[in-house]
């Protein structure tokens, strides 16, 4: 999985801003769109990985429905995600399809 955010440093995420708890260690933020053929894929990895991992969260969002995000972090393809810390902060940062190898190695930056 990628760097972090290629914007420079992100504001931590929230629950207000995922609209859901973040995990308790970490949390896999997915950006996704309806018709995204990858992000069904990449929503199985990340709900498989987050449930190995104890404290880790997987949350996906609809780019469509939360353009404000989007537009605030800079995403510009779907699927996108985001490895925060238990901060909210942004660890990680890769688009298109992860491999659960690469997940759970970004995962190793944020717990």
């Amino acid at each position: 999985m990628g760097q972090p955010g290629k914007r420079g440093p992100e504001r931590p995420l929230g629950r207000a801003e995922l609209g859901a708890e973040p995990g308790e260690r970490a949390t896999l933020v997915q950006f996704s769109s309806a018709f995204c053929q990858p992000c069904r894929a990449t929503r199985r990895i990340l709900a498989e990985v987050a449930g190995m991992v104890e404290g880790v969260t997987h949350i996906e969002i609809d780019a469509e429905e939360r353009l404000d995000l989007v537009r605030e972090l800079g995403i510009e393809k779907t699927p996108t995600v985001l490895v925060l810390d238990s901060a909210g902060r942004t660890v990680r940062r890769a688009t298109g399809m992860p491999r659960k190898a690469d997940v759970i190695a970004a995962l190793g930056a944020a717990v």
